[in-house]
């Protein structure tokens, strides 16, 4: 894949603050036209990575482009190219949302008959006709998210950066940001999505990248980060935890070495490899019945990113409450 393909490439990155380095040679690239997720723990440079692609942080060494440009040498041309949403709408509540996307427009150089028609238009397409019509300040959080987005959609970029861009929202309008991010893949934008929430990561991303301590650690897409990990996988759950031992003894053979030296029957379950899937299930309860063991429960079980996160990483996902990475202590930079 050259360049033309390529929306953005970053190239042995880092970038430092003091004695504590944010990006340790991160390397990476993003097709044309795709949804790149990018997963990591709090900490890990997602958010400082972000602002170097941005140019709102110039890196201490490596290269990086996106849209075509240099984002060191060519800045004021990457940041016509881009649009950045983060955690929080960076509106003005005062105005109503129809005045917040004209303003924009007007920003981005449109003139006034232009810049109203296009409000009007992404109103129409954001389903905010109505709501354009009040101020801000009234709107949910899912519904600033919206305009927020669209503001930046005022003149079509090449690439949009979404950092955390569903942090402290609903389901439902989280719903709604993932259909935005969907549209925006259609019209053949290029995403950068990073996020916490492996299920949207899941959902949305064509490719994802899991980074922690500043460089990329594994690349995939959700189902090949998935397999890496291993396969489908048999759980019975006995009513009784205290059944453990005899359901071990029921399965036989179908349970491997490593798995019988590594049980736990405080756990009060047993997860075997299922090679076969529904076969192996198949076989697992014809080898129960005569035991008569009452199960909770019994099903296959595909890993999901959060065994992925938790296998390369060394701790589960979860978000600040700010969604935000940590701040690096004494230089007001966040990694």
């Amino acid at each position: 894949m050259n360049d033309h393909d390529r929306a953005v490439v970053v190239e042995e990155v880092h970038k430092s603050f003091g004695d504590v380095r944010a990006l340790d040679g991160i390397s990476f690239s993003a097709p044309t036209g795709r949804v790149l997720g990018i997963l990591g723990p709090n900490g890990a440079g997602k958010t400082t990575m972000v602002k170097v692609l941005s140019t709102l942080l110039r890196p201490t060494s490596g290269r990086a482009r996106v849209a075509g440009y240099d984002v060191v040498t060519e800045a004021a041309s990457v940041r016509r190219s881009i649009m950045m949403t983060g955690q929080f709408a960076a509106l003005d509540d005062t105005l109503t949302g129809r005045e917040n996307l004209v303003l924009f427009g007007r920003l981005m150089g449109l003139d006034s008959r232009s810049a109203r028609l296009r409000a009007d238009e992404l109103l129409r397409e954001f389903d905010l006709v109505d709501a354009g019509r009040r101020p801000v300040k009234g709107y949910s959080g899912g519904m600033r998210r919206r305009v927020d987005i669209a503001c930046g959609l005022v003149v079509r970029p090449q690439v949009v950066f979404l950092d955390e861009p569903t942090t402290g929202l609903d389901p439902r309008s989280r719903q709604g940001v993932w259909s935005l991010v969907s549209s925006l893949e259609r019209q053949g934008i290029t995403v950068l999505l990073t996020t916490q929430y492996l299920e949207e990561a899941d959902v949305l991303s064509d490719h994802i990248i899991v980074i922690d301590k500043g460089t990329v650690i594994a690349e995939g897409t959700a189902d090949q980060l998935k397999a890496s990990i291993g396969g489908s996988s048999c759980e019975i759950v006995p009513l009784d935890p205290r059944a453990v031992p005899a359901i071990v003894h029921a399965l036989g053979d179908l349970v491997p070495d490593d798995v019988r030296a590594s049980l736990r029957p405080e756990a009060g379950r047993i997860s075997i490899p299922a090679a076969d899937g529904a076969a192996t299930l198949a076989e697992a309860l014809r080898r129960l019945e005569p035991v008569d063991v009452p199960l909770a429960d019994i099903g296959l079980r595909r890993p999901s990113l959060d065994d992925v996160f938790l296998r390369l990483t060394g701790h589960a996902a979860t978000s600040s409450p700010a969604g935000e990475d940590v701040p690096l202590a004494g230089t007001g930079e966040r990694p």
